[in-house]
Order: C-alpha cells, then structure tokens, then sequence
C-alpha cells in the first residue's frame, strides 16, 4: 500500500469537553507527583444504546481508577528508588514515549497500567452521544488524510474493523498519525493502522493516536457478551469525528520529551 503524505496546516485547538474542563487524553502530558482518574466528558449513561451506562460506569470507576492506583504505586517506588532519574518524574506520556529508558524492573509494570492509564484517557476522550442529526464522518485535516491515505472512509473503516476482530484475546486497535520534517523543513504526517496486544502503547513506536478501541472484554462485555462484532459496529455510532481532529492538533502542538539519560 502506498504511503501518502499531507503536508501540515497547524490550527490552534483547545480540546475541551462539553462543560469546558480538559478531555482526558490531556492528563497524559501532566507532570504531577500524583494522577488523579479524569472524569469522563459525558455521562455515564450517555453513549446508550450503543455503550450500555453499566459496562461504562464499571470501566471508568472500576478498571480504568485500577490502573490510576496501580500507576501512582509504582511511579513512587520507581521515583524513591532513583531521585536523580529525570524522566521518573516527567508525565506518563513522556515516560512510554521513552519506555527503553524505563528500569527494567519497573518497565513492564509501567507498560501494564501506565499504558492502562493513558490507553483508557484516549478510548474515552474520542467518543460522545449520538445526536438525531449527527452524521458521524470524520471532519477537518482528519477527513482528507483518510481520503487521501485509504482511499475513502469506507475502506478506512473496513479496514480499522477488519483489524479489531482480528485481534487474539485483550488488546486495542488504533488509528495513530506519525509527524515527520522534509529536508525543506516542511512537516507531513502519514496514517497507519495498528493494533497492541494488552496495555501496550503505539507511543513507544513514536506514533500518535487520534482513534482508539479498546478490545478488553470488561470494555463490552455486559452488554455484547461474547459478540465483538456487534460491539465495534455499535462503537462506531459513538466515535467523535471532532475529538479525534482535536486529538489530532493537539499532538502537532505538544514537543514530544527525550530524554539521554541510562
């Protein structure tokens, strides 16, 4: 498949949700000694009927403040046991960004519920209800690179479900964007498809999110049981088109964080 680039027109975007507080994607850049779980930027009950109120609420409040907890934990000890390591106390964001930097004994744990902890800010934050006039396509810079990369909406969308059910046991399948500079110093980004197994992350491959479907059961299984196609085609009625264009921007705005030391 050939790879198609378009070049980058940066528009300022302020990701909000709709009572103006931050969406939770943006938690995952915050340099704080503690994280606290994001609310979500609709009710619990508001992606119904297609994301039933009691599979999300048992998420959110259950899993997702799971690997809050857990990430706290081991962010601490990570922090006691090496004061002087910069990047223990950069965001978790920057930490999976540079996951090889990460103590081997404390990298799979950080791969395990930092990667919970920000996979889930991303499946939430990209999602909204369903209005009787909303026509759920992709919009802005988001819409022509899928055009352009895919061939149309309809085969990206074949191609993103295709992926999701091809996925063995827990995982996530994304929509990620990688920037990249010409000698010109002109920027472009390119779109790619991929999938992770567990909590794993694109962003330790230096790739960017913008759409995420989480694939663990405990994301459906209340309400689909068993039945993951069913799950992803109702998932599909809820994507925010706007969110993941502002999720978009907001990854061309932020400088990624490299750190040099062991």
């Amino acid at each position: 498949m050939p790879c198609v680039l378009l070049q980058l027109v940066c528009v300022v975007a302020i990701a909000v949700s709709v009572d103006g507080s931050l969406l939770p994607y943006e938690v995952n850049d915050d340099v704080v000694s503690e994280y606290t779980l994001p609310d979500l930027p609709y009710d619990y009950n508001g992606l119904e009927p297609y994301l039933d109120e009691a599979t999300l609420r048992v998420h959110h409040t259950g899993h997702h403040a799971g690997y809050t907890k857990k990430l706290n934990a081991v962010l601490k000890q990570w922090r006691e046991e090496n004061p002087n390591q910069e990047l223990a106390s950069d965001s978790i964001l920057s930490i999976l960004e540079n996951l090889r930097k990460v103590p081997e004994q404390h990298r799979r744990t950080v791969t395990n519920v930092g990667g919970g902890f920000v996979n889930h800010n991303l499946y939430f934050s990209v999602m909204s209800p369903l209005s009787s006039n909303d026509s759920r396509v992709p919009v802005g810079e988001v819409s022509d690179l899928i055009i352009k990369f895919f061939g149309s909406y309809k085969a990206f969308k074949d191609l993103f479900t295709s992926r999701a059910m091809s996925v063995f046991g827990s995982g996530y399948v994304w929509l990620c964007q990688r920037e990249t500079t010409d000698s010109r110093g002109i920027s472009t980004l390119e779109l790619s498809v991929t999938s992770t197994g567990n909590q794993d992350a694109p962003m330790t491959d230096q790739l960017q999110p913008i759409l995420t479907l989480d694939l663990w059961e405990h994301a459906y299984y209340l309400k689909h049981q068993n039945k993951r196609a069913k799950y992803i085609e109702d998932w599909w009625n809820v994507v925010n088109w706007d969110a993941v264009q502002g999720l978009s921007e907001w990854w061309i705005k932020r400088a990624p964080s490299a750190h040099d030391e062991l």
